[in-house]
């Protein structure tokens, strides 16, 4: 285990500016993903920690050494890439051991003949053989152990690059987008598996992806990058409810938050043609009001929020997707015609609903989410307004 720092991690290609200042701390034992959109510098960060890459300017450390001058080797750091990096004439067994042997054998006695012969090799390699058994018996791949890569499937593969990894006794463990090769289903069995390791290991994880259902489902926290820029880092479910700003909420989430633009005036709000009961204390002008899909009720639905001070909005849908467990209703609000909504709405033990065409929907003003013109994200909760007075 470690605690991996990260200070003001700037790096160019060509110019271009690829991170801008990346400050992180991740402690010991946590699992952090870095999240993103391709192009927006997660790997590269991966490879400036791992010491494949230097920064232009910042500082890494480990336990408060720094060491973004030290080796790749001298970081005590294990990586496993996307496209697995497999010896292929090797067994499993062999790329397995490979990281031990190239450690703690010098070089003549890693020679095949001549490694037969060499008194270093005979000492170290049953600890090297123990060692290979043990971690493979943890990720269950001791039958494999005499097949080479070309002999197994992508999820096998996988399994070994964790096991080649692991067998280092690391202090920080990096995963560039392991899962990508993988199909949909291997993809739900192995993220089982990797969060399983994390938390049977108590090693440090960095783990890079651009898929949104892996950084939230596996990590202890999540960091968004959004072209070279952090833009914010918390637990999964912080993002989700508490984003920072437009970009972050509009990233966190499937289906997409609804943007919908709104004019606050000093008693009221408005939303296309329709006024609201709302209003922001001492703020008038533009906003955004970010409105997660699964906080739109149908009017009648069992899941609607009955108060006084719930919103009604008369909706029309256009197209109504089937996910077997819930259905993604799309449409718009009779008040903001121009502007695509998206409903999500889970189905009563599977049965199908029979929504008409237009049909009322309740929201209840707690569920919206409060952005200015910049983007930025507005603590303040819109306050009803009833009978002229401010609730």
């Amino acid at each position: 285990m470690a605690r991996l720092q990260l200070k003001s991690i700037r790096k160019s290609f060509d110019g271009n500016d690829i991170l801008k200042g990346i400050s992180i701390d991740v402690k010991d034992g946590e699992f952090l993903s870095l999240v993103g959109e391709s192009g927006c510098g997660k790997s590269t960060l991966l490879r400036i920690i791992s010491g494949l890459e230097v920064p232009d300017s910042g500082e890494i450390l480990i336990d408060d050494r720094p060491v973004t001058s030290e080796a790749p080797k001298a970081r005590n750091i294990a990586m496993v890439f996307q496209d697995y990096a497999l010896y292929p004439h090797m067994t499993v067994a062999e790329n397995m051991a490979m990281p031990l042997i190239m450690a703690r054998l010098p070089l003549h006695a890693r020679l095949p003949l001549a490694g037969r012969f060499s008194p270093a090799a005979r000492r170290a390699r049953p600890d090297i053989s123990d060692k290979v058994r043990a971690v493979a018996a943890q990720l269950r791949i001791e039958h494999l152990m005499e097949r080479r890569p070309g002999q197994l499937s992508g999820g096998q593969r996988q399994r070994v690059a964790l096991g080649r990894a692991l067998v280092r006794d690391p202090g920080i463990f990096l995963m560039d987008e392991p899962l990508s090769n993988l199909d949909a289903k291997l993809r739900v069995e192995v993220r089982k598996e990797i969060t399983e390791l994390h938390a049977a290991s108590g090693l440090t994880f960095v783990y890079v992806t651009h898929d949104q259902t892996e950084a939230m489902t596996m990590s202890d926290r999540v960091a968004l990058l959004q072209k070279g820029t952090l833009l914010q880092v918390g637990a999964p479910g912080q993002l989700y409810a508490d984003p920072a700003n437009i970009e972050v909420a509009r990233f966190i989430g499937s289906p997409e938050i609804n943007f919908l633009p709104v004019e606050a005036a000093s008693d009221m709000m408005r939303l296309g043609n329709q006024h609201l009961p709302l209003r922001l204390s001492g703020r008038t002008g533009g906003f955004t009001f970010g409105l997660r899909p699964e906080a739109i009720h149908p009017a009648g639905f069992a899941a609607a929020p009955a108060s006084a001070d719930t919103i009604r909005l008369s909706f029309r849908r256009t197209l109504v997707e089937d996910l077997g467990h819930e259905l993604l209703i799309h449409g718009a609000f009779a008040a903001l015609p121009e502007t695509d909504v998206r409903v999500r709405l889970q189905k009563s033990h599977g049965r199908p609903l029979d929504l008409p065409e237009s049909f009322d929907t309740l929201i209840a003003p707690e569920d919206l989410l409060v952005f200015d013109e910049f983007g930025k994200r507005i603590q303040q909760k819109p306050l009803p307004v009833r009978q002229g007075v401010v609730a």
